[in-house]
């Protein structure tokens, strides 16, 4: 019989094996660190303000359900979450399409003024947001649009357009040329070069913008808190602020009315997070 050969001993192996090991250990404490300020929202949703204050890191004793709904009804918490996804959505639209044709002209052609208006648009992702709060509350007063959605809508795509320009047209750079001179020997037009070839081309990157945007449009607290007095505009973040004055803070309430505030952030995620870490990963690589 022959004796089986045992494959010597690598310490190489034992390293890598440790090293694994080491990772796999540090991620998951990482992913506990970063997901227990999650856990510890849901749970104190459901206690009282007593319990809150004695026993702030234990689970409730007894679940108080009912401060979703009172959350719900005090806060206005169903009109707050309409009026930010038609402020999400549209700023969203709005700053994909434009954010999408500037990029393609200032990727794919050349022109006299490319550079300047490529350094216009970096500039533009300087300027500190809220030092224009004044001066939109100025301008928006003077043509009627204070207490609309377009208070919001116009200033939050303004604002993200040149991230949206600088990402998009990054990623149009490293597209080959010769896509376009076959379409345009086939008789193609540029509109129908960007709609059909370029704009499908740059979902990566897209997504990424829209990432962030969404992320951005959806927690803005300043803009909304200026622009907007009607109680049937407010969004989800004003809507989390009626909890707390001067003198005393809700948090049983605040913290149910929070907990409701991001379930769709959550859902969201978890229905796109495969297009979420394609557009990440592809925006870092292109961008």
């Amino acid at each position: 019989m022959q004796m089986e050969q045992k494959l010597p001993f690598s310490p190489g192996r034992g390293w890598v094996k440790i090293s694994r090991a080491l990772i796999n250990i540090g991620l998951s404490l990482y992913a506990i660190v970063t997901l227990y300020p999650l856990f510890w929202l849901f749970t104190s949703a459901f206690k009282t303000n007593e319990e809150f204050d004695s026993r702030p890191f234990y689970l409730p004793e007894v679940w108080h359900w009912d401060n979703l709904s009172r959350a719900w009804k005090v806060s206005a918490m169903g009109t707050s979450l309409i009026n930010s996804t038609i402020v999400t959505i549209a700023a969203l639209v709005l700053t994909l399409l434009l954010g999408a044709l500037a990029a393609y002209v200032l990727a794919r052609f050349q022109f006299r003024l490319k550079a300047f208006l490529m350094g216009l648009f970096l500039l533009g992702m300087l300027i500190p947001i809220h030092s224009t709060l004044v001066p939109l509350f100025i301008m928006l007063k003077k043509i009627s649009l204070l207490d609309t959605y377009w208070a919001l809508i116009l200033p939050y795509t303004a604002f993200e357009l040149p991230l949206a320009i600088f990402v998009t047209a990054a990623f149009l750079t490293v597209i080959p040329k010769e896509i376009e001179e076959a379409a345009l020997i086939d008789g193609t037009g540029y509109w129908g070069i960007f709609f059909r070839m370029m704009l499908p081309l740059s979902l990566p990157a897209l997504s990424t913008v829209a990432i962030l945007g969404f992320l951005r449009f959806w927690n803005d607290f300043a803009f909304a808190l200026i622009f907007i007095s009607k109680p049937a505009l407010k969004t989800v973040p004003l809507s989390l602020s009626v909890f707390a004055t001067g003198y005393s803070t809700d948090y049983k309430l605040t913290m149910a009315a929070m907990t409701i505030a991001v379930i769709p952030t959550i859902v969201a995620f978890l229905m796109f997070q495969e297009q979420i870490m394609k557009g990440m990963t592809a925006g870092a690589v292109k961008g």
